[in-house]
């Protein structure tokens, strides 16, 4: 049993796990199998409370989503595995969602879009980084109210983006994103 470190106590909503099928008998969903477990959480590590307790689940949950009735503090969560259907035990995604107790990010400042007339297939983005942020959100699209793609960037304040049509003129637009949610997003930008 393993434990995850949220890093400082954290508001905590929601839990989702995700199995994965090491060793599995079978793929997808399937009657008449289950999986049981018990989410358990802690301020210090050293003492623990339950969080969801699945020990009677009789269903098929390869990716359960656990909303808890009252929001929990933590900074600690581990999971215990209790049965499989078949197979190892083994998880692919073991996600908190919540607020970590911190401000959000602040909004992201000098975010630039850059293509050459040579390839304009391609673009540099380049913003400044934001001290509270852990990762950023870049939209673009073909119009200011049309940004329907997106791309995450982790620990960086550049991007280089291949994927566009040369033809095209495109909008931007970034946000930062940290523990407790994401800062206002960057005024649109558009590149031609």
């Amino acid at each position: 049993m393993d434990q995850l470190d949220l890093s400082s106590v954290s508001e905590i909503f929601a839990i989702q796990i995700n199995y994965a099928d090491q060793d599995a008998e079978y793929l997808g969903k399937s009657s008449g199998v289950f999986h049981q477990y018990i989410i358990y959480g802690s301020i210090d590590g050293k003492k623990w409370e339950i969080m969801a307790d699945k020990r009677n689940n009789h269903e098929d949950v390869p990716h359960d989503y656990i909303p808890l009735s009252h929001p929990k503090k933590y900074r600690y969560v581990k999971l215990e595995n209790i049965k499989m259907p078949t197979g190892k035990f083994a998880i692919s995604g073991f996600r908190i969602f919540g607020h970590g107790g911190m401000d959000k990010p602040d909004p992201v400042k000098n975010f630039m879009v850059l293509r050459t007339e040579k390839d304009k297939r391609s673009a540099w983005l380049k913003w400044n980084p934001v001290n509270n942020a852990y990762a950023y959100q870049i939209y673009y699209g073909t119009a200011p109210d049309k940004k329907y793609s997106s791309i995450m960037v982790y620990d960086q304040n550049e991007y280089w983006l291949k994927t566009l049509d040369a033809l095209k003129t495109y909008y931007f637009s970034i946000e930062a994103i940290n523990e407790s949610g994401t800062s206002q997003q960057h005024p649109v930008v558009k590149s031609e």
